[in-house]
């Protein structure tokens, strides 16, 4: 099994004629034609198969280019897995986690309303200025304000239909092997690897696409009703209380768990639905029905406030998740951060969701606004609307690039302050495999160090997300002074002796802020029409996802689907149904081995019998233990080793910067698994082989890093060790 990007099952397999023997073009098993010689590196005797499973995150050009608009929701999903073992608390982080995620749903309708209630509705179309030339805006002058908002307002249900749309386009895309019903063990212990149904991508996102639908329409509703709505207006206040009621609501079922049945789930979401579906059309009709509707200059009624109180309930919910994840708790695995590492992808989720929602705001203000720029000091040009987006976007767009930025000055000094250690452990590595250098492989020998220390920068990420989020929630932090109407040259002119000149400097690192989150924003649309456009762009953005997208939609429905969802019950039965027949050993290079990991985690005993795993360059310690140490901690390690009666091996270099060994030993203290069998999982290979130039060759043995390991010796030596050790 291939790792990210993994290529085409010719390349997997190392021939260049193969034939699909089960699965499809999404995700197949391949092996080489019969009578077409055998697979590159095949151990005498032993059949090779490949999965190739990466079509299902760079197969399809729309699916692969979707992703990335969709990359918030995929942060906010991944965030959840990332908790720290102490189980106690499980449920709660999923609360939080879930929370943080309905309110990513309501800022991505805000941001739409934005554009089309507030900017073109609201601020551009009363004026005869912004109007002019523009026949797709001049007929919307025409209509009284409240039926132009009313028809304004189904544009961000559309948006929202076609996120969700987008979602469920790709899960039909996956989908196969869901199981029929829900197992009664998933609903009591849903966070385990090996229960039944833990890789059913459906029944949860299935409970919470209406939830999140609802917040959507309800947050829609109650934007218009607030524009439109007269103070003495009891109808409108009427139904403004049921769309503020509809988000409460939604918001508590957020809370609670998934029903454990389909028919508990109809229960509920039947008048859910209802009443999102009868509280919409009351809305659009009492808008369009509201003739009288005075639009005085400015932003949309309590638009401005609904942004600055999402934006300030984002950064709480930031403070108490890390607050939670840092309380004292007793766990025996070494994590990033202490744990850390879920609020930080949930800022990462909120930051990138700001930018996106600013972006769009500023930019098509540019647009109305015919490239002027208003702002807090420059006056707006004479009969042009006074397109002004809410103070909070500019706080938002200022708190995500000084986060980046010095994230990435973070990353720079952490890189600088930690090079002598990598190159005094990397010298100690070298000193021990080539302990006599000739005179004339001295240059090799320095690039072997530096390979080596470059291969452990992996290892020292933590004070850069650490920084990250701390500017991140600060930022969000600055959102209060929104709150009571204080924008950045607001603030700067008051705590400023000189506020004329404060205030325009200001002013314009504001504007360049925002131009510089927009150019990074603009720069993934245009790596999203590129991988549509190419096989080759698609891979590389696939690759990432492959890393995203490994586990199932606990917190967010509108993420890309988990692909883990087909392919590990699709390799068990393919396992189970060779093991029916003989000797199975699993071999995963890289991410593949984690796939390896939790293929056999689902497993029944009897298949295991027959079963052995080989993973080379594998990430299982050095990354995936430490980022989710609740799914693939020590314990869940030794668990699989012990299922395997100890049948592992493990191929692993000092140059491979993703890989590592599974058990390495620990300086101090007992290790991970007290048991004889673990200490012979881990098989260290050199490299290079050799520093000298071999008589029959002209170059030096290269360096192999992550990959090939299927081709060397040692690779052989331990698939006919692992088919030996099979009863």
């Amino acid at each position: 099994m291939h790792g990210v990007s993994g290529g085409t099952a010719e390349k997997i397999l190392d021939h260049p004629i193969v034939d699909r023997v089960a699965g499809d073009s999404h995700a197949g098993f391949y092996r080489p034609r019969p009578g077409a010689g055998a697979a590159g590196g095949a151990t005498p005797g032993i059949a090779v198969e490949a999965y190739r499973w990466g079509a299902l995150t760079a197969g399809a050009a729309v699916r692969t280019a979707s992703m990335l608009l969709l990359l918030p929701f995929m942060l906010s999903n991944l965030a959840v897995r990332l908790r720290p073992a102490a189980t106690g608390r499980s449920r709660l982080f999923r609360v939080l986690c879930r929370l943080l995620a309905g309110t990513l749903t309501a800022a991505f309708v805000l941001s739409v309303i934005g554009v089309t209630l507030d900017l073109v509705g609201w601020q551009c179309v009363p004026y005869d200025g912004c109007r002019a030339n523009r026949p797709y805006l001049s007929w919307l002058g025409d209509l009284p304000t409240g039926p132009r908002l009313a028809l304004l307002a189904l544009v961000p249900l559309v948006a929202l239909r076609a996120v969700w749309g987008l979602g469920a386009r790709s899960t039909r895309a996956l989908e196969g092997f869901r199981p029929p019903q829900p197992h009664p063990e998933a609903a009591r212990a849903p966070d385990r690897l090996d229960v039944p149904g833990f890789w059913d991508d459906e029944r949860t996102p299935a409970w919470l696409r209406q939830i999140h639908v609802a917040i959507g329409a309800g947050t829609l509703d109650a934007s218009l009703l607030a524009g439109i709505s007269a103070p003495d207006g009891a109808a409108g206040l009427v139904l403004f209380a049921a769309a503020t009621g509809l988000i409460g609501y939604a918001t508590v079922l957020l809370c609670l768990p998934v029903p454990a049945t389909r028919r508990r789930v109809r229960r509920v979401l039947r008048p859910l639905s209802a009443a999102t579906l009868g509280l919409s059309a009351l809305s659009l009709g009492y808008a369009a029905l509201s003739r009288d509707v005075r639009s005085p200059p400015g932003q949309l009624p309590g638009y401005e406030g609904a942004v600055g109180a999402l934006l300030g309930a984002q950064g709480i919910l930031l403070v108490v998740l890390a607050l939670v994840t840092v309380a004292p708790r007793t766990t025996g695995n070494r994590t990033v951060l202490g744990g850390l590492g879920m609020p930080v992808v949930a800022a990462a989720s909120v930051t990138v969701a700001g930018a996106f929602a600013a972006t769009l705001v500023f930019r098509v203000a540019d647009f109305l606004d015919r490239g002027a720029l208003p702002g807090p000091i420059w006056p707006d040009p004479p009969g042009i609307a006074p397109l002004d987006p809410p103070v909070a976007y500019w706080w938002a767009a200022l708190a995500g690039l000084a986060a980046l930025l010095i994230a990435t000055g973070a990353a720079s000094i952490t890189l600088v302050v930690g090079r002598r250690r990598r190159r005094r452990r990397a010298a100690g590595i070298v000193a021990r495999d080539y302990p006599h250098v000739a005179a004339g492989a001295m240059s090799r020998r320095d690039v072997v160090r530096e390979t080596i220390a470059r291969s452990h920068v992996t290892d020292e990420l933590g004070p850069i997300l650490v920084t990250f989020f701390v500017m991140s929630s600060l930022g969000l932090a600055t959102i209060a002074f929104d709150l009571i109407g204080v924008g950045p040259t607001q603030l700067v002119a008051r705590l400023s002796r000189d506020p004329a000149e404060t205030t325009l400097l200001t002013a314009y690192v504001t504007d360049g802020g925002v131009w510089l989150i927009s150019l990074l924003v603009i720069g993934l649309m245009i790596l999203a029409f590129r991988s549509y456009r190419s096989a080759e762009t698609r891979r590389t953005v696939a690759a990432l996802w492959d890393l995203g997208d490994f586990w199932p939609r606990t917190v967010h429905p509108f993420a890309p689907p988990c692909y883990a969802a087909r392919a590990v019950p699709e390799l068990a039965r393919r396992v189970s149904a060779l093991g029916a027949r003989g000797k199975v050993i699993i071999s995963g290079h890289s991410h593949g081995s984690v796939l390896a990991a939790a293929t056999i985690l689902q497993l029944p005993p009897d298949a295991l019998r027959r079963v052995a795993l080989l993973t080379h360059g594998c990430p299982l310690s050095r990354l995936y233990t430490r980022l989710y140490p609740a799914y693939l901690g020590r314990e869940t390690l030794c668990e699989l080793g012990d299922r395997l009666d100890w049948r592992w091996r493990n191929l692993w270099r000092d140059t491979d910067p993703v890989g590592g060994p599974v058990f390495p030993r620990p300086d101090h203290g007992p290790a991970a698994c007290d048991v004889p069998g673990a200490g012979s999982v881990d098989i260290r290979l050199r490299d290079p082989v050799s520093l000298a130039i071999d008589p029959a060759d002209t170059v030096p043995p290269p360096l192999e890093r992550h990959w090939p390991y299927h081709t060397q010796t040692p690779y052989r030596t331990a698939v006919r060790d692992l088919a030996d050790r099979i009863r």
